[in-house]
């Protein structure tokens, strides 16, 4: 019978097992991107020749298929790896939200802000903290109740408590019934965008999670 491992044992086998996924995943990455490039190639090919339109149409989704897998591969290496922050203090939280959703204006997206407070600041690193929020957002909007109608669903910022000490509350609402909780999930691209940015808000020692029909994030103000 083999013995069983310590948890020492475990928890280095784990590590490993960890950093060899993320290398395969990479070399997955920069296969697709070769049949990528000879796929563009001989899509070149049939524009000059007189190939059937559906020819090219079919590769041309090929290719769009290939970008997305790429793109997935990217999010999954970056999420296998340790996030390093780069705080910086007195990043007004409600502002950078704000900013993100004005930003997703401009697209399909349809979102519209709300803030309780403006002076919830705290020391983040905005440039990965916008990201993941980024993500989340985007995920919400293609979740919210009425999806096919003009709804918009609602970003609030609100003061809150985090492990008894002051934060900020950030709630996605307007969101349809959920049989998972997204940011728990890597079925799909954007379960695996949402996956890693409820990394980044851990990171950060705040709190990410699907309740009562919203996504919730819990930042700490120290």
């Amino acid at each position: 019978m083999k013995p069983l491992m310590s948890r020492t044992d475990d928890t280095g086998t784990l590590q490993d097992l960890g950093r060899a996924s993320v290398q395969i995943v990479h070399d997955l990455k920069n296969q697709l991107n070769g049949l990528k490039l000879y796929a563009t190639f001989l899509r070149k090919r049939l524009e000059k020749s007189e190939r059937p339109k559906d020819e090219q149409e079919v590769l041309g989704k090929l290719i769009s298929g290939l970008d997305r897998a790429a793109d997935d591969l990217s999010i999954i290496v970056q999420y296998g790896r340790t996030i390093v922050l780069k705080k910086q203090t007195g990043v007004d939280l409600p502002r950078l939200v704000r900013d993100i959703c004005l930003n997703l204006k401009g697209t399909s997206c349809k979102v519209s802000f709300e803030s309780e407070s403006e002076t919830l600041k705290g020391e983040f690193d905005p440039a990965m903290l916008k990201e993941a929020l980024n993500s989340i957002c985007v995920v919400a909007t293609k979740l919210r109740h009425d999806k096919d109608g003009p709804g918009a669903i609602t970003v609030s910022v609100k003061p809150g408590n985090i492990q008894a000490e002051p934060g900020a509350i950030i709630e996605w609402s307007g969101l349809r019934d959920l049989d998972h909780d997204p940011f728990k999930s890597f079925a799909g691209s954007d379960e695996i965008k949402m996956s890693l940015g409820a990394k980044i808000v851990e990171a950060h020692d705040g709190l990410a999670q699907y309740k009562n029909n919203s996504l919730v994030v819990i930042l700490p103000l120290s």
